[in-house]
């Protein structure tokens, strides 16, 4: 990712469901600068060349001296939970068109007589059987018979479908049946978007592919559209260099590699915030972390082991039931593996039917946003959100919100929670707070100390990293909950995201589905399909500006003891496959079966799929976050010039109610801080809340090192 031409700055951009974040990479200077505003929802685009132009505008920059604009959206999730994409119909092997319905024929819930199952994103009427049959070897049995092509267009048009996907049995050994299908319909109608599940998915698995496969094909013309626009408003702007976007595997992709792969983006932004997350642990000198993403609209929570987040080759998007697997649509897809937790500053607050408080899972989003943003324009009250809580609370100034750029409305946040909780439950406006507050932290901290137990690890035994303009105001109580000790709180945690796509690299996954024992792998098929991929996954990332010096490979395989139904990924060495040395990936499979699951089995291993990433460096980041910070804290202070610039009342409890709480500039704050709790750590994009019981200290990367200390509890 060098830079060229002259090109000094780099931009990151990250559309959340609240707020658009925007940093600005100044590479010759080694200095960042972040602005943040609302997002638009109705044209998310809008607030993406406003935040561009403003952040431009405000340090005297051309858009000619950008090497790159860097973005993350939520454009893809949003249509897939919302069903806000096209028309999309399926074509498939004789005899499988009830596939998606038919799904994995297990239950999310045994006990639910009236169980809610995600309704397929092609209903029956636009999905479609072709003549045609390969084997699981990839022979083939029956030739496809494009002839049938021209009345399964024909309704198609009928019926209104733009896009469609084209899943065949056993395509993903042998795909010839279904490239012919897609050049086919390219000459029936051209109009039409076609997604094929061996470029999208070419793994195992006939109701996930199938799925993956259709929710590409249902979000690809609404997502060429945006990025298309964008790059021409960028282009109008006056930018020359290429759009980037992060995947959700966190990896960087040129645009146009992106719009082939929409579906790869379905968790883009909070990808980006856990990159984020590994680079703030490497200036502590910390690896082992668990990140927590809380927004304007959810929270996640990801695992990170020796600096690297952990991965999974599925995801589950648009559940019917928030926290319940299976009530989703799966997605073959590289991603971060993270859990959401279901709430987010706009997360609104209700009383269920037993009369206790409930939060979320819906949100008041920037539109209309918490009563306290005063936007909702209706006569009555809102409902109450997180964020009227937290400034009941005192843990948000109303006049110091965004750096004092957006004004908040305490009365109007008092009302709502008077209104719809206070009153009802016959208790004061603060008790109330206090339990949306205690009710989202608890709901937060049980969802993350159980992803790390399915994980197989204990989470007490890993740094807390809060980023997310509600992050760090919730990360302390989350912390107590869940027996965690050590906090990382870094500097400009509100636009976390936005960071870690900046610190990104440039690089693709391929993954192909190749099942055999391992005793029985043709090595010379494998020697051949892993030298494909490679080649495929060079020229990807050559094409979004790497040099071909600069690129890595990395190879690996998911494997599983035979008969298992779950794999684990095993990472190998190019020369045991040109070898065929069997015996030294079995021993790299105990040792990663080991460390997932604590022992090994008495079974014969198989491989399931083959993987490749292809990738650039790293860009530099860390040290340009390092002397950032250090510039901005200044050199010349001492830890004793750190000063309260204010105080105000914040509420830490039933019993303790309201403390006089000091107020700290977090931008002041040099190494060697100390600062005990209660106290507020404030900044332009985020607040960091100490309760009594924790205090801490800056470190050298200017991280807010906090400890839960015992002995101060009040």
């Amino acid at each position: 990712m060098a830079v060229s031409n002259g090109a000094a700055y780099r931009i990151g951009v990250d559309i959340g469901g609240t707020f658009t974040d925007v940093v600005l990479w100044d590479l010759g200077n080694s200095r960042t600068e972040k602005t943040k505003l609302l997002t638009t929802p109705d044209d998310p685009s809008r607030a993406v060349m406003a935040g561009i132009s403003r952040i431009l505008d405000e340090h005297g920059i051309a858009p000619g001296e950008v090497d790159a604009v860097i973005h993350g959206t939520t454009l893809v999730a949003n249509a897939l939970i919302e069903r806000k994409g096209v028309k999309t119909g399926l074509i498939t092997t004789r005899g499988f068109r009830d596939v998606l319905e038919i799904g994995r024929e297990w239950r999310y819930d045994l006990f639910d007589l009236e169980i809610e199952m995600p309704e397929p994103i092609a209903d029956r009427p636009r999905r479609r059987e072709i003549t045609e049959r390969i084997g699981p070897d990839g022979v083939v049995i029956e030739a496809v018979a494009l002839g049938e092509l021209d009345d399964i267009v024909a309704d198609f048009a009928e019926l209104g479908v733009d896009a469609v996907g084209v899943c065949l049995l056993h395509s993903y050994r042998n795909p010839v049946h279904e490239i012919a299908i897609r050049d086919r319909l390219g000459e029936l109608a051209p109009d039409l978007s076609v997604s094929i599940s061996a470029t999208v998915s070419p793994e195992m698995g006939e109701y996930e592919r199938s799925s993956t496969t259709i929710a590409n094909a249902y979000v690809h013309p609404i997502f060429k559209t945006y990025v298309e626009r964008l790059v021409a408003g960028l282009s109008a702007m006056g930018f020359t260099r290429d759009l980037l976007l992060i995947l959700s595997d966190g990896r960087l992709v040129r645009h146009d590699t992106a719009t082939e792969f929409p579906i790869r983006l379905v968790q883009s932004g909070p990808a980006a915030g856990a990159q984020a997350a590994v680079l703030y642990g490497a200036m502590s000198d910390v690896d082992d972390l668990l990140c927590f993403d809380m927004g304007g609209t959810t929270a996640k929570a990801c695992l990170i082991e020796g600096g690297e987040p952990q991965r999974s080759a599925t995801f589950e998007v648009a559940r019917v039931f928030r926290f319940a697997e299976g009530s989703g649509l799966p997605l073959q897809i590289p991603a971060i593996d993270m859990i959401e937790i279901g709430a987010g500053g706009g997360s609104i607050a209700r009383l269920d039917r037993l009369g206790l408080i409930q939060v979320g899972p819906d949100s008041a989003g920037s539109d209309p946003g918490p009563a306290c943003y005063g936007l909702d324009g209706r006569e009555s009250n809102p409902a109450p959100t997180v964020t009227d809580a937290d400034l009941v609370l005192g843990y948000l100034d109303a006049g110091s919100f965004l750096g004092g750029d957006m004004a908040l409305d305490r009365d109007a946040a008092a009302a709502a929670i008077t209104k719809f909780l206070a009153e009802p439950l016959g208790i004061t406006v603060e008790e109330a707070a206090w339990g949306i507050h205690e009710t989202v932290t608890g709901n937060m901290a049980q969802a993350a100390a159980i992803h790390a137990i399915e994980k197989g690890l204990n989470v007490e035994k890993f740094a807390l990293v809060p980023i997310g303009g509600a992050g760090p105001v919730h990360v302390c109580a989350m912390a107590r909950k869940m027996g965690i000790e050590r906090l990382i709180c870094p500097v400009g945690a509100g636009v976390a995201s936005a960071i870690g796509m900046l610190g990104a690299p440039i690089s693709f996954e391929l993954a192909q589905a190749n099942m055999a024992p391992l005793t029985g792998v043709d090595w010379g098929e494998i020697s051949a399909m892993i030298a494909a991929m490679a080649a495929q996954g060079r020229d990807l990332v050559r094409h979004a500006g790497v040099g071909e010096a600069d690129i890595t490979t990395a190879i690996s395989i998911m494997m599983r003891y035979v008969g298992q139904g779950y794999e684990v990924e095993v990472p190998v060495r190019g020369g045991w496959i040109t070898d065929g040395d069997a015996a030294a990936i079995a021993n790299s499979f105990a040792d990663s079966y080991r460390r997932r699951f604590g022992r090994v089995e008495a079974m014969p291993p198989e491989t399931i799929s083959w993987r490749v990433v292809s990738s650039g460096p790293r860009p530099p980041l860390e040290r340009t976050l390092e002397r950032t910070l250090r510039g901005d804290a200044g050199t010349g202070q001492t830890a004793a010039a750190a000063a309260a610039r204010g105080g105000r009342p914040v509420w830490f409890g039933l019993e303790s109610g309201f403390i006089d709480t000091a107020v700290f500039d977090r931008n002041a704050l040099t190494p060697g801080t100390r600062i005990d709790g209660p106290a507020i750590l404030e900044e332009v994009e985020s607040t960091l809340v100490l309760p009594p019981d924790f205090g801490g200290e800056v470190d050298a990367g200017l991280n807010f090192i906090a400890t839960h200390q015992y002995e101060r509890r009040s």
